[in-house]
């Protein structure tokens, strides 16, 4: 799978891609809409330049979600422009309460060529925000931090760093529902262990945490077995291991685990199952009322496993 269409919602709202130079459509509200800001390579103007343009077309006050699409006029370049762009300007801001960083196609980067930044100065800035994503994982930085009014973060990735998922696992996020992280391959990055997970999976740290997503992973059957006795399971309504390489092992352990039928939605499509394992995951779920996602089935021994996002 490679990420080939541009996200067409968000937050609840339409996303509308905020015009080129020389281009002058008719813009929605300023409330209506995502906004989706971006340039693109051997660009005319930077990001912060098409940001000022937005600023001066559209009343930002009333703006409540932002994207951010491509920024790099130069193959590499880093989000600090775009943050630095984006804290500055905070106070012109006081409706917003989604933000995304990276609705970047594979036509215009690679997810694994994205070059990020540290991205946490943006929820410093936005005290206000209930969601936050970002898109790639390179140079991606995220100490921790307190956010008392976050409730969902997502974080796409075709390797995500362990120092990343700690510096997440160690923030207090007091309110954060949903919780959707990229794990990636090591070839691009992801360092992150079932370890640097512990602290989503005990429970301790994200009190109302109800939709978990840890996938896109290599070493997805490690993740399942953890899965299988984390006390955070209980208080899920959503679990989302897919994109990654599970297969009869690590569903085994969901299956020997814990309950699971309190679920709404178990997420494993794309996963490494015999059809015999799939088709024992689906009856012992499946009456209890859960939703059970397990397309996409893939074939390949276990050594030459992948995901379905990495490069």
């Amino acid at each position: 799978m490679t990420i080939s269409e541009h996200m067409e919602t968000f937050h609840g709202l339409p996303i509308f891609e905020f015009p080129e130079p020389g281009e002058s459509p008719a813009l929605p509200t300023a409330d209506a809409a995502a906004w989706r800001i971006s340039v693109f390579y051997d660009a005319d103007e930077t990001w912060a330049q098409a940001f000022g343009r937005f600023l001066a077309a559209v009343d930002s006050t009333a703006v409540r979600a932002l994207v951010v699409g491509s920024w790099a006029d130069e193959p590499g370049e880093g989000s600090e422009e775009v943050v630095a762009a984006l804290v500055e300007a905070k106070d012109r801001f006081p409706a917003l309460r989604a933000l995304f960083l990276g609705d970047i196609t594979y036509e215009e980067s690679e997810i694994s060529w994205i070059n990020q930044s540290d991205v946490t100065p943006l929820l410093t800035a936005f005290p206000q925000l209930t969601e936050f994503g970002v898109r790639g994982g390179d140079g991606l930085v995220f100490p921790p931090i307190t956010h008392t009014a976050l409730r969902s973060l997502t974080v796409e990735t075709g390797g995500l760093g362990g120092e990343v998922v700690r510096g997440i696992g160690a923030s207090d996020l007091p309110a954060l529902e949903r919780l959707d992280l990229w794990l990636g391959v090591s070839w691009y990055g992801g360092t992150a262990t079932v370890a640097d997970l512990e602290p989503f999976l005990s429970g301790t740290r994200l009190p109302r945490l109800t939709t978990l997503g840890l996938h896109n992973s290599e070493i997805q059957d490690e993740i399942a077995i953890a899965i299988a006795a984390a006390p955070v399971v209980a208080r899920l309504s959503t679990l989302d291991l897919s994109m990654g390489t599970l297969g009869d092992v690590g569903a085994e352990a969901l299956l020997a685990g814990q309950p699971l039928t309190h679920l709404r939605t178990l997420d494993l499509h794309h996963h490494f199952m015999t059809q015999a394992m799939a088709d024992r995951v689906v009856a012992a779920l499946q009456p209890a009322g859960v939703t059970v996602d397990v397309s996409e089935s893939e074939t390949a021994d276990a050594e030459d496993r992948y995901t379905a996002v990495a490069e």
